[in-house]
Order: structure tokens, then C-alpha cells, then sequence
């Protein structure tokens, strides 16, 4: 079973990812997660609901341990009414802080809680809301079990040949002002994929979205139009992917899980942990490196390059 998430969720984050985590529980694609970015009051950490419906139930989980990193996260249960692809369904979510309690109701966009940065988060990823979906019949608590999703919204492709320059750092990261995202607010985008080997690329052929290759494979992304067009995750056929004009991995014969070759992500030639790609709206958008000793800094002009491992 397949469920939609349509643009009246996605539409009140900044980005969005399926792939790009190294849990179990996004498999294949089958949870989302959600980066509500800097809020209209400011606040970065505020957990805006992605359904309507009333709270199940609230609970303390264990989360991995990090030295950067509480010990502990929390698990909701929100019984959906709202949006109507998901009427009927529980939503679990993680990595808020609950304000809310069994019982409660609450709407669309409403704040859950605080966002929180427990064991399960990489030091160089943002604050999300992690969301899986389920059904009533199916075991609620267990991590993973949830049911395969589908973004229903209109995804950009943007070409990018491997090059720009640094305008934000961290310990662990560093973003490009490349590829540029044409059109902010509205319209989601993501660093765009060829199709073929190498040089023979042809064309784009979705959106990449997942931890190259830090991270167990990825996914292909398509747009709404693709999809129409029969072009989808049942129609598209399996083989490989390239990415600046270099290989980097197979698309299997769902249509849209990826399987990384052997790969390094290079930055001006040095090795990187990766590179991290997701959906995003946000103006801010730009290729993100990865890695604690990436020694980058803002201003440089970078060429990412991928070689066999």
C-alpha cells in the first residue's frame, strides 16, 4: 500500500526527504521527513502538525547514543482525520517534545511541541519531524512497519554541474550557493539526475534525494507530470544513474529506490563523507557536503566530483 502526502502537508515545510537517513524505518521510502525551517515568528524549533486529528498517545522512546545528543526522544500517535489521503490512518512521529497529550485534539500546522535533537539526528542535519504512517491494524510502536509514501507535489529537477561556492558552514557540513533554486516559496526543487553511464546521460530523470553514499542507498523523485505520464515508480525502468556526468548508482525495479555503486564524494579532490540532497522551497536551497574535516570555508569555490571507491 501506497499513501500520498499532498501539497496542503508538504506545503508548510521548507524542505522535505525520504531517503536521507540512515534508519531502517525510512526503507524504500517509507517514512518522511519534514523541516519546517525558520518559522514567521522566528522560531526554529517549533513543530508545526503535518495532519489534523486527535493525539493517541505520547511516549518517551530510547534513542541512540551520542555524545552531542540527549539519550532519549519522544513518539506520538495522532489518529488522522485530515488531509483525506491520510482520513483513518495514525501518523507517528518523533523528535518532538509533546505539549500536547492523549486526548488532545489538534489541526493541521498547530505546534506538537518543541523540536529536539536526540541520539537518532547526525550532527549535520537540521531539526525535522520524523513521520510515519500506518494502519490501525498494524503494530504502533514497533520502528518500522510503516506503509510505503508517495510526495504528491510538483519536484523541479535542477541540472548542476558539480560546481559553486561556499556561503555557510559548519563542523560538519558546508552549503553551495549551486545549484540555484529559480523560483522560492512555492515550488519544490532538488539536485537533479541523469539517466545512462557517464558522459551518455540522458536527460533528467528526477530528483535525488538520500546520503550519497554515507547513507544505504537513496531515491529518485519524480514530478507530478512524470508520474501523469506514466513515467513512475511503476513504469520507469530499473538501471543506471549519473549525477555531473559520473555514475553513482542503479535505480532497482521499484522505480525509485537507488543503490549506490562504489562511490567517493570528492571536494576540490579530498574525499568527503558525502553529499546529502532533499526537496526543499526555501531560497537558502544549495548542494550540502558533508564531513567533520571537510575544510572548507565560506567564499571558496568548490568543484564536488564522484570517483570510484
Amino acid at each position: 500500500m501506497t499513501v500520498g502526502v499532498p501539497d496542503s502537508v508538504l506545503s508548510r515545510y521548507a524542505r522535505f526527504s525520504l531517503y536521507n537517513s540512515p534508519y531502517p524505518a525510512h526503507d524504500r521510502g517509507c517514512a518522511i521527513d519534514l523541516y519546517p525551517g525558520t518559522l514567521e515568528d522566528g522560531r526554529t524549533t517549533a513543530a508545526p502538525s503535518p495532519v489534523s486529528g486527535v493525539v493517541r498517545e505520547t511516549r518517551t522512546v530510547r534513542a541512540p547514543p551520542k555524545p552531542y545528543a540527549p539519550t532519549h526522544d519522544h513518539l506520538l500517535l495522532v489518529d488522522c482525520d485530515e488531509p483525506p489521503e491520510l482520513e483513518g490512518l495514525i501518523a507517528r512521529i518523533l523528535h518532538v517534545e509533546p505539549a500536547v497529550e492523549a486526548g488532545d485534539r489538534v489541526e493541521m500546522g498547530d505546534s506538537l511541541g518543541e523540536l529536539v535533537r536526540a541520539g537518532f539526528f547526525a550532527p549535520w542535519v537540521d531539526n525535522h519531524l520524523h513521520v510515519g504512517v500506518r494502519r490501525p491494524d498494524q503494530n504502533l510502536r514497533r520502528a518500522t512497519g510503516s506503509l510505503r509514501l508517495e510526495p504528491d507535489v510538483e519536484i523541479r529537477p535542477l541540472a548542476w554541474d558539480g560546481t559553486g561556492t561556499v556561503v555557510a558552514t559548519g563542523e560538519t557540513y558546508a552549503v553551495l550557493d549551486a545549484p540555484t533554486h529559480p523560483n522560492p516559496g512555492p515550488e519544490f526543487v532538488g539536485i537533479g539526475v541523469g539517466r545512462g553511464n557517464g558522459d551518455h546521460a540522458d536527460g533528467l530523470a528526477g530528483v535525488l534525494d538520500g546520503g550519497l553514499p554515507h547513507y544505504d542507498g537513496g531515491g529518485l523523485l519524480e514530478t507530478n507530470h512524470r508520474r501523469t505520464r506514466g513515467v513512475s515508480d511503476h513504469g520507469t525502468p530499473e538501471g543506471p544513474l549519473t549525477l555531473a556526468g559520473e555514475r553513482i548508482g542503479t535505480l532497482e525495479a521499484d522505480g525509485r529506490t537507488i543503490s549506490w555503486d562504489d562511490v567517493v564524494v570528492t571536494a576540490n579532490g579530498d574525499p568527503v563523507t558525502g553529499l546529502s540532497t532533499f526537496c526543499a522551497r526555501d531560497g537558502g536551497f544549495g548542494a550540502k557536503l558533508v564531513g567533520s574535516d571537510h575544510g572548507l570555508a565560506v567564499g571558496e569555490r568548490v568543484r564536488v566530483g564522484v570517483r570510484r571507491g
